[in-house]
């Protein structure tokens, strides 16, 4: 990455983003070197956009790993896999590799997609092995600041199951869940709190399961990690 010689943003080794804080549960302490910084987002491309960019206003990393959650599209993947698609000069795929995380690909969808079929649909029509909402645009914004970047995103829901609500239509327009519309479905549905939080217990050991891949990823590389950047 070619900067002019008075550039003031923080130089880092790796800047990691996640969408959401219940992605990055178990990533803090990945702050603990120097050199390395989360970012949450928000979920969605608009905000995505907003705050990477902004975050490079400030911060100036050597490479940039997408990370959170995703659901699977290919019906191989199941809960706790970490899979992963990396730009060709990232340089992570061997170490990558090495801990178990799968080549796959990632399809960037504007809605979280909520059934079997809908799945189904996007498996047929775009041949991809998971969909997430975020990573296609950092990823685009690094290529545009030669910045190298890779996706790490665990699987967190399965090709053959139905998520429990449809968090689309739970949406504010910024793209938060409202508590007030979640806590109306579940009124309107009590049997669906026994799976909502099975799927909450799933994505705990999800979150999990990535942060012991970036520990081990990064800590096999030797690189640096700060501050938190949360909006």
């Amino acid at each position: 990455m070619n900067h002019a010689p008075n550039d003031a943003r923080v130089r880092l080794g790796f800047l990691i983003c996640f969408a959401v804080k219940e992605e990055a549960a178990f990533a803090w302490p990945l702050r603990a070197k120097d050199g390395r910084d989360l970012l949450i987002t928000g979920m969605g491309r608009r905000n995505t956009s907003e705050q990477f960019r902004q975050a490079l206003v400030r911060l100036n990393p050597d490479r940039v790993l997408t990370c959170g959650f995703a659901g699977a599209l290919n019906p191989d993947f199941k809960i706790g896999d970490v899979l992963f698609d990396e730009d060709y000069d990232a340089g992570l795929g061997e170490k990558l590799r090495a801990l178990g995380v799968k080549p796959a690909t990632f399809y960037c969808s504007t809605r979280v997609a909520v059934t079997v079929a809908e799945k189904a649909e996007l498996r047929r029509t775009t041949g991809a092995d998971a969909v997430e909402m975020e990573s296609s645009v950092i990823r685009t914004l690094c290529r545009e600041h030669n910045i190298p970047s890779a996706t790490i995103r665990v699987i967190s829901d399965t090709a053959n199951e139905d998520l429990p609500l449809d968090f689309n239509a739970l949406m504010t327009s910024n793209q938060k869940i409202s508590l007030a519309k979640l806590a109306f479905a579940l009124i309107k549905s009590p049997q669906k709190v026994p799976r909502l939080m099975h799927l909450q217990t799933n994505t705990r050991l999800a979150a999990q399961r990535l942060a012991d891949v970036l520990k081990g990823l990064l800590d096999g590389i030797g690189g640096s990690g700060s501050s938190l950047v949360c909006r």
